[in-house]
């Protein structure tokens, strides 16, 4: 069987590599600088999205939304131009009505399967991403070899779509757990607790989450610039689909629409682009109170 990976951005990327251990890839970016780190890591590149289509039982695809996946997947150069039969399993954190849509779309002998991950590029390079699961039993069957390359946390979630759905619920809680830590962080800051104190105390309590126990003390308090390798257009784009599903199945998501709102705010502000972590000067200048950067210098 024949593996095929399109889209080796950050994320992307990380997780063809930590197959490339173990599993022959085909792969695919637009970044021909990309594509020629990847020959030199021993996979086989190829010039065309037909290309892979043509040559890969198994396609994964790691893109920045839903509407790209299906670019790559009907457009007249796409993967189906050339794919007959198969399985395309998408990684890309989508919107699981899309994806739907784009399952039902496909010819037949073509079977979709969506299997976004969590954990970041580092925990793609320690192996330790948790892998979200959706589709049939065959499809994902014949993805376990090179999802089993990559971590083995992986979870079976339901049908199609099902995966992205996890995503979402997922992405819901580091958005809205990142905002909270950051407005917890600038009420103690402003009111005489030590910021690296503050972040190891909540660390030891109650209010632990991911922001409070990896953001705050690895990437805000030590740095001015508080780089995660995020950007906060994808984190609204996450909250966005989360908060569309629950108006379109009749869910009350009051926590996630005021948090869309204040990362709207952040990106009309400063831009689509910039890092997610920047949505802290929204708390520092309403408490005028430093928090990137308030923390002891690490080398």
């Amino acid at each position: 069987m024949k593996f095929g990976y399109i889209g080796l951005g950050n994320m992307g990327g990380a997780i063809a590599k930590r197959m490339l251990l173990t599993q022959e890839l085909i792969v695919f970016d637009l970044s021909e600088k990309i594509r020629n780190e990847f020959a030199e890591l021993g996979a086989q590149t190829a010039s065309t999205i037909a290309e892979i289509g043509a040559k890969a039982d198994v396609i994964f695809l790691c893109l920045p939304t839903s509407k790209d996946v299906h670019e790559v997947i009907f457009a007249s150069n796409g993967l189906i131009s050339t794919m007959e039969t198969g399985i395309i399993c998408d990684m890309t954190t989508g919107d699981p009505v899309i994806t739907r849509q784009i399952a039902n779309e496909l010819p037949s002998g073509i079977s979709l399967v969506d299997a976004p991950v969590s954990g970041g590029p580092a925990g793609a390079t320690a192996g330790t991403l948790a892998i979200m699961v959706g589709g049939s039993d065959n499809a994902v069957g014949q993805t376990m070899p090179a999802l089993e390359a990559v971590s083995p946390n992986i979870f079976r979630t339901g049908d199609v779509g099902t995966g992205h759905v996890m995503k979402l619920a997922n992405n819901m809680l580091n958005a809205t757990n990142r905002l909270a830590t950051f407005e917890a962080l600038a009420l103690a800051t402003k009111n005489g607790i030590d910021p690296d104190l503050c972040a190891e105390i909540l660390n030891k309590s109650s209010g632990k989450n991911f922001a409070t126990d990896v953001t705050l003390p690895k990437f805000v308090l030590p740095n001015d610039n508080p780089v995660q390798g995020f950007t906060l257009g994808l984190m609204h784009k996450d909250i966005r689909q989360a908060a569309e599903l629950g108006i379109s199945t009749g869910v009350t998501l009051p926590v996630i629409n005021s948090a869309r709102e204040i990362y709207h705010a952040a990106i009309n502000e400063r831009g689509g682009d910039i890092d997610v972590n920047e949505v802290i000067r929204h708390y520092e200048r309403g408490s005028n109170v430093k928090l990137a950067g308030s923390g002891k210098k690490t080398n």
